[in-house]
């Protein structure tokens, strides 16, 4: 018997042997085509903010929940709108606000699908769905905002390691996407995955108001502790081999030095700040919209403007946001009227309310794409954050000396 088990043993470890040798032979085969160069005809190639358009993807205002009002939420959040989630937190957003949302982002993709823009969509999720992890337990948000979670810096696609727990789970929406774009040659990365433990986030952080939050971020208190990388991709902006950063309450120095080691030495990760009392996300407070020309808010100034006008760059205030005060914007301040999206250096969309700033571009010589996203602005995001673009025609250039 003992004989016969011997046997048996050998003969199935012979055949694993075959096996493993076989598997070994074909992923030799493979590995030519693995290491093939990317294709010319790669659909990801984007290095600036303003080069011109040609494919984008527009993010989903569908199933669209509030978050729970966790300690991050709350930090990055007016106290004028903390008894909303306090009441709503899990479930969706007012349905009828949301209805309208989603009416306005259609016709905003049917305006760049004129304008000759590709236009692709993440795949409607119920964000409504509890989930649990060994850390904590949440439900989801939306996949409205691309500019959030992913960042496209040459043919590469970067998926953000996001810090609210709502979040966590987002990614999933755009894998369809993603996959497509990877099997037509572009590069996919994802950082590191946070785990979201409650050593992330500082549980005391003290703020009863905005003045609170202000005097902490000058101090450089933020919610988000060092625990482990987590950053927005919409903390950063790119002009080719520059790209600047501000660390917020969404994005920590951990997460801003795995960026910069991955992209060196091809590209310089610059870290810079603001007088901002709830920096979150980078794009309404500095906004590059062509080489050598940005929007910098003027109630959020930048404390390194200098490095941009010693190299010759030209900084433009942008006029005083008209949104009315009685509208909502639960996650966003009314400066959403500079978050704008370049179609290309003398082409720009922006809010078909806001006068003031279309007579700015104007006055630029760059002719204003007008489409209103007011209800969709409340959701958190202008142009910018509604969209990642996919493919801008130009090439990796330096705007700096």
């Amino acid at each position: 018997k003992l004989g016969r088990v011997f046997t048996g043993w050998v003969q199935r470890s012979f055949q694993s042997t075959q096996a493993a040798t076989a598997s070994q032979n074909t992923c030799a085969a493979d590995d030519n085509n693995a290491t093939s160069p990317v294709p010319k005809d790669c659909p990801v190639c984007s290095y600036n903010e303003w080069d011109p358009l040609e494919e984008v993807i527009v993010g989903r205002a569908e199933n669209a929940c509030v978050p729970p009002f966790s300690v991050e939420v709350k930090a990055n959040t007016y106290e004028k709108y903390w008894g909303f989630y306090h009441q709503f937190g899990g479930q969706s957003f007012p349905k009828d606000h949301l209805k309208k949302a989603i009416a306005e982002i259609e016709e905003m993709c049917n305006i760049l699908k004129r304008e000759g823009v590709i236009v692709k969509r993440p795949d409607p999720i119920d964000w409504s769905v509890k989930y649990k992890t060994p850390d904590f337990e949440s439900t989801g948000m939306y996949a409205a905002m691309p500019r959030d979670i992913l960042l496209v810096v040459g043919n590469e696609i970067i998926e953000a390691p996001m810090a609210w727990r709502a979040r966590f789970f987002e990614y999933r929406a755009y894998r369809r996407i993603i996959k497509e774009y990877f099997n037509s040659g572009a590069k996919w990365t994802t950082a590191p995955k946070p785990t979201m433990a409650d050593e992330l986030y500082d549980q005391d952080y003290p703020i009863r108001s905005v003045e609170d939050r202000h005097k902490l971020a000058a101090q450089g208190k933020f919610v988000t502790t060092e625990f482990e990388p987590c950053f927005d991709a919409a903390d950063f902006i790119r002009a080719g081999r520059d790209i600047f950063v501000q660390r917020s309450q969404v994005t920590n120095y951990m997460g801003i030095e795995w960026m910069r080691r991955h992209l060196a030495p091809d590209y310089k990760v610059h870290i810079i700040s603001f007088k901002d009392p709830n920096p979150m996300h980078i794009d309404a407070t500095f906004n590059i919209i062509g080489p050598g020309l940005v929007l910098s808010n003027p109630d959020r100034p930048c404390h390194q403007i200098e490095l941009f006008k010693k190299a010759g760059w030209t900084v433009i205030r942008p006029p005083v946001p008209l949104i009315p005060d009685d509208h909502p914007l639960w996650m966003s301040s009314k400066w959403l009227s500079m978050n704008v999206l370049m179609l290309d250096e003398k082409r720009v969309m922006v809010d078909a309310n806001e006068t003031s700033i279309q007579k700015m571009f104007e006055n630029l010589g760059i002719s204003t794409i007008k489409v209103n996203i007011r209800h969709a602005n409340s959701l958190g995001g202008g142009f910018h954050c509604w969209t990642c673009d996919i493919r801008r025609r130009g090439t990796l250039q330096s705007y700096f000396d």
